[in-house]
């Protein structure tokens, strides 16, 4: 898992065209790359910044983001997917482009 320092130096978040605010690149991220970890505590109830993975057969697992990954938006073309809880680059992103995921069926 990547400290909140080391998130720092790859991402900042400023005011988003798709929703309030946004995650975005400072430095160019390869395809493939590891970008980091959601971090927060685990929850049994959704809210605003809760990621939800199936962890196993149908066993749906909540976190509540409290890093700079919290301010990923939703888009049907994402740059990076969650494999669990660790976010990878989907394709090559540029500094300065906002990174983006998407949320599923019920963003």
């Amino acid at each position: 898992m990547l400290s909140d320092e080391e998130l720092h130096q790859l991402f900042y978040k400023k005011y988003s065209g798709i929703h309030g605010e946004g995650l975005f690149s400072r430095t160019k991220i390869n395809q493939g790359d590891y970008m980091g970890e959601y971090d927060g505590p685990m929850v049994t109830e959704n809210g605003s910044h809760v990621l939800w993975v199936e962890k196993y057969d149908e066993v749906w697992v909540g976190r509540d983001g409290k890093n700079l990954l919290r301010y990923l938006n939703h888009s049907i073309e994402p740059h990076a997917e969650f494999i669990e809880f660790e976010l990878y680059a989907l394709r090559d992103i540029n500094p300065d482009e906002e990174i983006t995921i998407d949320y599923g069926e019920e963003p």
